[in-house]
């Protein structure tokens, strides 16, 4: 009987040996193995060996683990730099059936406590750095049983409760240990979200997902054809911690591609231009705030950033920081997504058509385009969808085969996430007749002042220009007349008059309230002139403590 090709019905026949090929993430090893055997990857100036070998230690690292007491389903927590031995982590842990956890080291104490023991990990394998950390916890973390210590050098001493080190688990042979076969479904990775209110929140992803997300993120990056680009021959260097939503999912992509990979360890400015001058890194990925960073050390050492192109996200990409890295000879532009979104939902980059040199940059800083199979919507308070005008603005809401299905232990809140079937992102925004995205602010950003609403992106944008003005941030203030007041808080560029400096902005903001962009009401009611804007442990600017002010 031929097989059934109606369409919407299941093949009615098959071969009885088929091979359904479920989506895990060890088919992401197949390519680069019989492609790239030879390519390298590397840690800092310690480690250098090649894909071939990489895939030795794989098997190598699930059997250790096995010996360990490590199950299919059991979780296992990792502690680490950005290395060749996170790499080796995101592949061996989830591919041997168990749960790989990202633990966020730049946390508190006791929220790392939290996270490791919320998401119930047994094994923890940490680098040699967060032993005082570990040890400090480990009374408080009776279900984790086994500890392995990482380390850069061999360290032949360790302490009592150390189970084994790392390097010496690989030097076992594998001993017949084989990756087997499981449900695509089977969840991969767990790691917790950073918000800047309440606890952290678990969220999970499956092997199915990762292996989507990264073909479809190869489906994105590489099909440019004006530069903001990523494909085979390149060199890539992560400058977004491994532990941060699978280092936004480019390890993966990267090895799928079996491009050479540079891992940078400890983020040290000079340390990272050193080793992408030496390796030719041609690709990474980072927040604004590293990039200021690498952008400042640069100068001050006279390097040259030439032939490096750089994604940003996590926050807007300003106008301002957009010139200055094009000027430095870097390739940069805008991407967006969120830890819940796996996390890639869009990419910026240019099509050519742009004649004007500041639409150029304009586009570079945009949200972008939805990389492929993500549906990406605006919908109002009432989930009506608006027009793609560049006009209409409501929430951003997505579907995508990659998106969490919700928080780990956290049911009112997952449905939260996704009422009415759409994964809520909580971020302001307006998609282009082009179909770019264009992120105006997150909802409880948002400045209501007099009925009225207020980007405090906008109003950050702008201030941005003034030249003296190194960073800001933007958060409003409660007010008995208009109900909240914009307050700007500014990082000023080397030392200058603050009150001079603050009306500087004042002026840039009024200015364009003299060209109707803006109410008269969005000139700030303050502007506090301070030494640094604090930060998340991602690096995003945290506005809940702008809002709560000292203390």
């Amino acid at each position: 009987m031929a097989l059934t090709r109606t369409p919407g019905v299941r093949l009615a026949d098959s071969a009885s040996e088929a091979y359904r090929y479920p989506l895990l993430i060890k088919q992401l090893l197949h390519t680069p193995l019989a492609t790239s055997p030879d390519e390298q990857i590397v840690y800092r100036d310690r480690h250098r060996y090649r894909y071939s070998e990489f895939a030795e230690r794989l098997p190598r690292l699930g059997g250790a683990l096995h010996r360990l007491g490590v199950d299919p389903g059991s979780t296992v927590a990792v502690m680490d730099w950005d290395s060749h031995r996170f790499l080796e982590c995101y592949f061996a842990i989830p591919m041997s059936g168990a749960v790989l956890q990202t633990v966020n080291t730049r946390l508190a104490p006791e929220q790392i406590r939290f996270t490791l023991e919320d998401s119930g990990a047994q094994t923890l394998l940490f680098h040699r750095d967060f032993l005082p950390l570990v040890e400090s916890l480990r009374p408080h973390l009776p279900g984790v049983r086994t500890f392995v210590i990482l380390d850069d050098e061999a360290t032949p001493d360790r302490p009592a409760f150390v189970a084994a080190a790392y390097e010496e688990l690989l030097a076992e042979p594998a001993a017949g240990f084989e990756f087997g076969e499981f449900d695509e479904n089977a969840v991969a990775t767990t790691f917790h979200t950073t918000g800047t209110t309440g606890r952290p929140k678990a969220v999970v992803f499956t092997h199915r997902q990762i292996v989507l997300h990264t073909l479809a993120g190869i489906g994105s990056l590489a099909s440019a054809t004006h530069g903001q680009s990523f494909r085979r021959g390149g060199v890539y260097m992560p400058l977004t911690p491994m532990f941060h939503v699978h280092a936004w999912g480019m390890p993966y992509i990267a090895t799928l591609l079996g491009v050479k990979q540079v891992y940078p360890g400890r983020y040290q400015p000079e340390e990272l231009l050193a080793l992408r001058a030496r390796e030719g890194v041609t690709y990474s990925h980072c927040v604004p705030t590293v990039l200021r960073m690498v952008l400042s050390t640069a100068k001050q050492l006279g390097v040259d950033l030439g032939g490096w192109t750089i994604t940003i996200g996590g926050s807007a990409l300003p106008l301002g920081l957009a010139r200055e890295a094009l000027d430095a000879g870097i390739d940069v532009h805008a991407g967006y997504g969120m830890s819940e979104t796996g996390p890639v939902l869009t990419v910026a980059r240019l099509d050519g058509t742009e004649s004007d040199p500041e639409e150029r940059i304009r586009r570079r800083c945009l949200a972008g385009r939805p990389i492929p199979l993500v549906e990406l919507r605006i919908a109002d308070e009432s989930m009506r969808i608006q027009p793609r005008d560049g006009v209409s603005t409501g929430e951003v809401i997505v579907r995508a085969p990659w998106l969490t299905p919700g928080y780990a232990g956290d049911p009112a809140a997952s449905e939260q996430l996704w009422r009415g079937g759409y994964l809520h992102t909580q971020d302001v925004g307006a998609i282009l007749p082009t179909g770019e995205l264009r992120i105006s602010d997150r909802l409880k950003d948002v400045i209501k002042s007099g009925g009225e609403w207020i980007s405090s992106l906008q109003l950050e944008e702008i201030i941005s220009h003034v030249p003296d003005v190194a960073e800001a941030a933007v958060v409003g203030e409660a007010d008995p007349l208009w109900g909240e007041r914009p307050h700007a808080h500014v990082v000023p560029r080397g030392r200058t008059d603050a009150e001079r400096l603050a009306e500087s902005v004042r002026a840039a903001v009024g200015a364009e309230v003299e060209r109707g962009v803006l109410p008269k009401y969005a000139i700030p009611e303050r502007v506090t002139i301070t030494a640094a804007l604090p930060k998340t442990s991602v690096g995003k600017i945290d506005k809940r403590r702008l809002r709560e002010g000292p203390g």
